[in-house]
């Protein structure tokens, strides 16, 4: 569409910036972590489903494949926008799900 507006324009229009796509692995140790963290302190199990949201890890996946990742955050409604919002409640729950999973997180030896 924007390259059709720039056609009709006489402007020559150049894009960047796509970031790769990455697929979460249902069954990782990361994704068991989350899980079983978000279980303890909310007592139910979490929603978990792709969205368009965390593409920032398909850029740790291209150099790291192996990397063990997943991408949760706050709640946020109408992102990239001049509206966009974050639910304050969901920043706080956010941060208790984080400190819960650095915990729970196992120490690697080599």
């Amino acid at each position: 569409m924007l390259q059709s507006l720039a056609s009709l324009a006489n402007v020559n229009v150049e894009f960047s910036g796509a970031y790769p796509g990455w697929k979460p692995d249902p069954d990782s140790e990361i994704m068991h972590i989350f899980r079983d963290t978000y279980e303890g302190i909310y007592q139910r199990k979490p929603d978990i489903m792709v969205i368009h949201a965390g593409l920032e890890c398909g850029l740790f996946k291209q150099p790291y494949p192996n990397m063990d990742m997943i991408s949760f955050g706050p709640t946020i409604k109408f992102p990239h926008s001049p509206d966009e919002k974050v639910n304050i409640n969901s920043v706080g729950h956010y941060w208790q799900q984080m400190q819960a999973i650095l915990k729970a997180i196992p120490v690697k030896t080599a």
